[in-house]
């Protein structure tokens, strides 16, 4: 017998269901090891402060401004239905809102035109978007007061084109376009990777089937962009929605917002409780955006 016509003996294990339930076991255990760290940091910085914010929730403040854990109530959470409260929330519903929208208004009509455009434009305009970021939030926000002030660039436009001095400082208006610019970039990047990644000859076939512009647009570009759209509308609500540093150097005390109505509680009332339940209702609206997202918009982007 040569030694091709040998027969070559291998130790190959048989896939029996035994042998995958070990190795899924092992997959398990693993990734639990992997990701440990990472578990270990959530519960830290996350779960526990989570639950301490709950807890403080349901105490009671005494007359000296500190905290009795011992009697739960719910007392905080019946504040919430105060006239004062009611309106600060509205307030900062509205302006969310109101900013989600006008980001998404003049964010689409640019991610579109970002996605038509050659790499090397593409590319550069990208770097423009992000030029934001390179500088801290807090520098931005006081370059926005300066422009907007008595004596800034905007007040000198207007005078020299005969409209007077405008006063935007210290009003909803002035709070509006800090959020829109601080917040634009995370509605422009997730439009931009969502109407990239379609096809335009759908857009071409439409019109060959008589379709105008307007149709074209909502009925093939709007549905498959609206994942983009969902996840930059997320993105901008929530963090709109619990701001305080944009309020507090443009809005002054004239827009007063939930984020620095909280701060409020906590350091100058010392009603911990009370600012421990707003953070809660805070948490939970921004929680129920964010399962929103992931359910409708975060699956497909």
């Amino acid at each position: 017998m040569t030694a091709v016509e040998m027969p070559v003996e291998q130790d190959v294990a048989e896939a029996t269901p035994e042998f995958e339930a070990a190795a899924a076991r092992h997959d398990r255990r693993r990734g639990f090891l992997l990701a440990l760290p990472a578990y270990g940091y959530l519960v830290l910085f996350f779960a526990i402060p989570l639950i301490i914010v709950v807890v403080y929730s349901f105490a009671t403040r005494n007359r000296f401004g500190g905290t009795d854990l011992s009697g739960w109530n719910l007392d905080s959470y019946q504040k919430l239905g105060e006239p004062i409260v009611r309106d600060i929330l509205f307030r900062s519903l509205w302006l969310a809102i109101l900013t989600t929208v006008i980001c998404l208004v003049i964010s689409y009509p640019f991610a579109y035109f970002l996605s038509t455009r050659s790499p090397t434009v593409r590319n550069v305009m990208l770097v423009f978007v992000m030029i934001p970021f390179w500088t801290n939030f807090l520098v931005r926000n006081y370059a926005w007061r300066v422009i907007l002030g008595n004596d800034g660039t905007l007040t000198k436009i207007t005078e020299a084109i005969g409209l007077g001095e405008q006063e935007l400082l210290f009003s909803q208006t002035a709070v509006v376009l800090g959020l829109v610019y601080g917040y634009m970039p995370f509605m422009i990047l997730p439009l931009y990777a969502a109407i990239e990644r379609i096809d335009h000859r759908l857009l071409e076939a439409s019109r060959d089937l008589y379709a105008n512009g307007f149709q074209s647009f909502r009925h093939v570009l709007l549905p498959l962009s609206m994942p983009g759209v969902i996840a930059g509308s997320i993105l901008c609500f929530v963090p709109s929605l619990g701001a305080y540093v944009t309020p507090e150097i443009l809005g002054g005390a004239k827009t007063t917002l939930l984020g620095s109505y909280i701060v409020t509680q906590f350091l100058t009332a010392r009603n911990w409780p009370f600012g421990a339940a707003l953070s809660f209702v805070l948490m939970a609206i921004m929680l129920t955006a964010t399962i929103v997202y992931f359910r409708k918009g975060g699956r497909t982007l």
